[in-house]
């Protein structure tokens, strides 16, 4: 009886090599250390990867003797394990993708790593070679408290320290890798490709011998008993930082794993590295805006203030400003510039300036303030155009009522007269019986809120186009008088729309979040503040999923 025929299979030879993660037999010509050759295609007892070339190829490892079938159903095998892996892999790494931060991208690579070498927690450091920053480290299944008494070890005992601090382990690299030590020092920007030497397994951390006491200790004390460190690098920064991974009995990775990871962690690098560029970016236009803010809010007799800001991703124009002016008068004003960037936050700063001139110049007029600003952005930069709102406060008003001069009439009681001198001569007289009055101008700018025990409205802004929109630009002012205890609430657009709702359901919302303020804060602008931003953006205002700039400036009038 013949053998029984071998069915055909679409696209599968009978005879494939095994997946290169399937762990090749020892041979006297295989390298003596499998980390090392494992994974190299073309060598003798080598697996070859997914995709080669396996026309004249032999599964490694097949018995000639046994029957088509049985060889047929061992390639299947490897095959679905390949198949397994590529969609594992895909899983992950598009997760990681989804990251938008780089706390998010190394949580990610936390979790994604413990699950392929199959471990329980972990941590990883970003340390950019180039010096640059940031530094920062992230724990999986570790508090703070936990990384800490890891840091306690001496740094030459750490294998995740050795590998930031470039020195390869002796062998990992083949014969012509230095020993620690000797020789020149080597070079912290190691290439992607170079830092795969420099992995790391210590899979008994109890019973190895030569470990630093101290590594022991604190192994025993957090409760592992075997690690698994790999560099993390990517071009044109280098070594960016390594990632280790803790199991709580002595284990290391298989070879497949270990293949995985080095898929994985190839992904990762390479998307954190973008990330850190990105972050730096953002660092870098957030110091240039913080720089272009007032560093601190004045502090004028019977006002005080509070606010709120925050600057999305990318960087916006929206600004805030309170300018002391003479005579104990204030300038309040907030803005936004059109686009985002670099670009948007310089004319940010430029516009800003502006205004402040022409506050202290004209400050009693803000419709002729706006007028000025508006003229200056046709002419220096008519691409863009910016909402604006001030507000001029007047100086306390001092001085005693006048006396009614009927000298029929009792005498002034003594004491009262006192309390007169005592508020002539500190200034006070009059700031809680005569109100501020306030005198603002807005261009395409949403309306101040006032908030009060009596009150709690909108004020009326006419309708006006944004400032570089219309020809010429001119809107009548708009005068309030804030009564002692009162809160004026100044803010930009960014504040609605980061709740996503419509703009009319926003301003409800704003309404319903000023008049929910508790009467025990009412007086504290600060806590008036912070209530107004918890209840319109439970987020917080440091939300990445936002795109938009928030300013909250909260100007409470002292009773």
């Amino acid at each position: 009886m013949s053998a029984p025929h071998v069915p055909k299979v679409a696209g599968i030879e009978p005879a494939l090599p095994a997946p290169a993660h399937t762990v090749a037999p020892h041979t006297a010509n295989a390298p003596a250390d499998p980390a090392a050759g494992a994974l190299s295609e073309g060598s003798p007892g080598t697996p070859a990867a997914p995709g080669s070339d396996t026309s004249s190829a032999t599964v490694t490892g097949m018995d000639p003797d046994v029957p088509g079938v049985a060889q047929l159903a061992a390639v299947q095998d490897r095959l679905a394990g390949w198949i397994s892996d590529l969609s594992t892999l895909h899983d992950l790494t598009e997760r990681l993708a989804h990251t938008r931060t780089l706390d998010e991208a190394l949580r990610e690579l936390l979790r994604a790593g413990a699950a392929l070498v199959g471990a329980r927690r972990g941590l990883v450091v970003l340390a950019p070679a180039d010096g640059l920053g940031p530094e920062t480290t992230v724990g999986l299944g570790l508090g703070h408290a936990e990384i800490g008494h890891i840091e306690t070890v001496p740094r030459r005992a750490l294998s995740y320290a050795r590998i930031l601090d470039g020195l390869p382990e002796p062998g990992a690299c083949g014969d012509d890798a230095p020993a620690p030590g000797a020789g020149r020092a080597p070079d912290p920007r190691t290439s992607a490709a170079g830092a795969a030497c420099t992995e790391i397994s210590e899979p008994d951390i109890p019973g190895e011998k030569g470990l630093d006491p101290r590594l022991r200790e604190v192994a025993a004390r957090l409760g592992y008993a075997a690690s698994y460190a790999v560099p993390l690098a990517a071009e044109p920064i280098g070594r960016t930082g390594a990632a280790v991974w803790l199991y709580d009995e002595p284990a290391e990775p298989t070879e497949r794993q270990r293949h995985l990871v080095g898929l994985y962690r190839a992904h990762a690098a390479e998307h954190l590295a973008r990330l850190l560029e990105l972050h730096r970016s953002r660092q870098d236009t957030e110091t240039l805006r913080e720089e272009l803010l007032p560093h601190r809010l004045p502090r004028i007799p019977g006002v005080r203030l509070a606010v709120r800001h925050s600057t999305g991703p990318r960087g916006g124009g929206d600004w805030y400003d309170a300018l002391p002016l003479p005579d104990g008068a204030l300038g309040l004003a907030v803005g936004s510039v059109t686009g985002s960037g670099p670009s948007a936050v310089a004319a940010m700063g430029r516009l800003r300036a502006s205004l402040r001139a022409y506050a202290v110049m004209e400050g009693e007029d803000p419709v002729a303030v706006l007028s000025d600003l508006e003229l200056l952005l046709r002419l220096t930069e008519p691409a863009r155009s910016a909402t604006a709102l001030f507000a001029y406060t007047e100086p306390t008003p001092g001085g005693p009522p006048p006396v009614p001069d009927d000298r029929t009439g009792p005498p002034p009681y003594a004491e009262d007269m006192e309390e007169m001198e005592e508020d002539l001569a500190d200034g006070s007289w009059g700031s809680a019986r005569l109100p501020r009055k306030l005198v603002l101008a807005g261009a395409g700018h949403c309306p101040p809120l006032v908030l009060g025990e009596t009150r709690t409205e909108f004020v009326e802004t006419s309708l006006s186009a944004p400032l570089g929109m219309l020809a010429c630009w001119e809107a009548p002012s708009v005068e309030i008088e804030p009564a002692g205890g009162e809160t004026v609430l100044l803010y930009s657009d960014g504040l609605l729309e980061r709740t996503g709702e419509s703009m009319d359901r926003a301003f409800t919302r704003l309404h319903a979040a000023a008049a929910g303020v508790p009467e025990a804060i009412r007086h504290d602008p600060e806590a008036v503040a912070d209530h107004i931003v918890r209840t319109m953006l439970p987020q917080g205002l440091d939300d990445p999923s936002s795109e938009e700039d928030v300013v909250l400036l909260a100007v409470y009038f002292e009773e």
